[in-house]
């Protein structure tokens, strides 16, 4: 029952001092993200790469400090449990005219979740469900830019209208050449709808007012509107090799934006004063993409946090399957489950591991970490880190039950008819590389095979050495793309020592079973990799064909020294064949065939 009275004096100034915290966070957020267009400006590559490891760590230092603060000043720890539930209700009205409600009230859970036992997590005292409609949120401010601007060309203004489009965001630097890039975009999308669409009396352009900054790219995103048709969109800005500008494609499909999106990419710097209008204009452009992970693509992975364990908990009360252990090879460090009919897995770090796993839990933390702080490049999946959660033992196999108090004895807690899990992973489920190549086709095989190398060398540019290459540590989506998700052993590329095996002394060398000469800590030698990965003759002609560079010591140490060097590697979210650049190449390949052709066929 929620208090029928106000009555604790306390209770608007705790709820006062948690908004105040709140504020805070979200103050210094959106500086960084709108620090990011000058950043992208300058070239300040190594700047965007720092700013967005430091703005994930953000969210826990406000929370930590709004926790001190309450201890401090209102001894929060001895608060009677109707106080509590009055510093909720004194919230709630602070978020009345609030512009971003939802992320308030997640900065409530966390501070909260910190201070109360996890039979508190109820919505009598935390915000299990939203209190306040993110519906129809607008900036009154005079200066304040809306969500988006609506453009309404004709068919003979819409190029000029999209000139007008990009010279809007008014970026501090030259473009190579615009005129030739908004050719390119109209050719593009005429190749998309078709030359003759009659144009509605609706016919619109849609623009989000700030641009989607990730890597070394700025991203226009929009969609176009034309009676009951709406046409998604993202164009992305580059550097060219002089410095200057270019649009480097034009992006039209929901599949194209799901990959510009995916859970294994960084997350965007965006600057937005209305997140929840942000994601609801996403939502529009990919109605398949859950909202849990806009938020988080936006930056904002607490936010994707909550949706997500919300999105869960409705799950459950609509399901009846049980939790199992995961299909495929178990793992040395992670004990993984899931739920059949739920497409995620969760994953718990055992309490003890096989000789060969020299590592702590600490350790192992800290892997998972550098991957959601680092640049992903596509090919390694985010991950949801939770900690106390309860799930219904009448859900779970016995089996999974057993495994659970075997394997991670320290983690698991028995609460009447529930089992809290202290710590763990949730991660986006995808089919095992070496379960998805035993019912491959002959074409499946090739592309995965291709996939899986292009993996490791997007994450060799990215400064990533996976450490344990096996097959079933690399996942495929439903796109068709290669995801590495096993982080316990990755490291730093610069962090190894990539060594030629030397050549044997003697006959007794050659002959030996066992490593004969010396190997250090971090020590790699990238052609002992094929006995491991190449037995399957199939794949083995497939991967030498197209990376058997990857088994050469040069290659990975020409690119540490690249990296060393200070270089910062392309990231392209879309096909190299989408490239204006090779486009231009190709049509000019075609006009000069054609011309060729023209006096043999007179």
């Amino acid at each position: 029952m929620f208090p029928h009275r106000l009555s604790d004096p306390r209770a608007y100034d705790i709820a006062k001092a948690m908004m105040e915290g709140f504020n805070r966070h979200y103050r210094l957020f959106s500086e960084t993200n709108r620090e990011a267009k000058l950043r992208f400006e300058q070239a300040d590559w190594h700047g965007q790469q720092r700013a967005q490891r430091e703005r994930i760590e953000f969210y826990d230092i406000r929370v930590d400090e709004a926790v001190q603060r309450l201890q401090t000043e209102f001894d929060i720890g001895h608060l009677a449990d109707d106080a509590w539930q009055q510093v909720k209700l004194h919230y709630i009205g602070l978020l009345v005219d609030h512009h971003q409600p939802e992320l308030a009230e997640t900065f409530f859970n966390s501070v909260t979740t910190r201070i109360l036992h996890h039979s508190y997590f109820r919505n009598d005292f935390i915000f299990v469900r939203p209190a306040v409609s993110t519906e129809y949120i607008e900036n009154d401010e005079p200066a304040a830019l809306p969500t988006y601007r609506a453009y309404y060309p004709t068919r003979e203004t819409l190029r000029e209208t999209l000139i007008r489009i990009v010279d809007n965001f008014r970026l501090q630097r030259e473009f190579e050449d615009l005129e030739r890039d908004i050719d390119d975009v109209m050719l593009a999308l005429r190749d998309e709808v078709g030359g003759n669409v009659r144009l509605r009396a609706n016919f619109q352009i849609q623009v989000l007012s700030s641009l989607f900054f990730r890597n070394k790219g700025a991203y226009i995103i929009g969609k176009i509107v034309n009676g009951f048709a709406t046409t998604p969109f993202a164009l992305p800005i580059l550097h060219a090799a002089d410095g200057r500008l270019l649009i480097d494609t034009a992006l039209f499909t929901e599949d194209d934006l799901l990959m510009l999106f995916s859970f294994a990419r960084a997350y965007f710097m965006v600057d937005m004063e209305i997140p929840s209008a942000y994601v609801q204009f996403l939502r529009s452009l990919m109605p398949r993409k859950p909202r849990s992970e806009l938020y988080a693509a936006l930056g904002l992975q607490k936010q994707g946090k909550n949706a997500f364990y919300r999105d869960f908990l409705h799950h459950l009360r609509h399901s009846s399957d049980k939790f199992r252990i995961a299909p495929g090879i178990k793992g040395m460090v992670m004990l993984v489950f899931d739920l059949p009919s739920f497409p995620y897995v969760f994953k718990v770090i055992k309490d003890y591991y096989p000789p060969q796993k020299d590592t702590t839990r600490e350790q192992i933390k800290g892997k998972y970490l550098l991957v959601k702080t680092h640049d992903r490049v596509g090919r390694m999946a985010d991950t949801l880190e939770y900690t106390s959660v309860a799930f219904e033992r009448a859900r779970i196999e016995q089996e999974l039950i057993d495994e659970l108090m075997k394997f991670c004895p320290s983690l698991i807690e028995e609460d009447g008819d529930q089992l809290i899990i202290k710590h763990l992973y949730i991660e986006r489920r995808m089919i095992p590389l070496n379960i998805y190549l035993q019912d491959a086709s002959p074409e499946q095989m090739n592309h995965a095979v291709v996939e899986y190398g292009n993996a490791i060398k997007d994450l060799v540019a990215a400064n990533i050495f996976p450490g344990d290459m096996l097959w079933k540590n690399f996942g495929v989506t439903r796109h068709g793309k290669v995801v590495f998700y096993d982080y316990d052993e990755i490291e730093y590329i610069t962090d190894c020592n990539f060594r030629r095996v030397p050549t044997p002394r003697n006959e007794e060398d050659e002959m030996s079973g066992e490593v004969w000469y010396a190997v250090g800590p971090k020590d790699v030698f990238p052609e002992t990799f094929g006995p491991f990965l190449l037995g399957n003759p199939q794949v083995r002609e497939i991967f030498m064909k197209h990376h058997g560079d990857l088994l050469d010591a040069a290659f990975w140490q020409g690119h540490k020294q690249r990296i060393q060097a200070g270089h910062v590697h392309d990231v392209f979210p879309y096909e190299p064949h989408k490239r204006f650049a090779q486009l231009r190449l190709a049509r000019a390949a075609g006009q000069a065939g054609a011309s060729a052709a023209e006096p043999a066929a007179a």
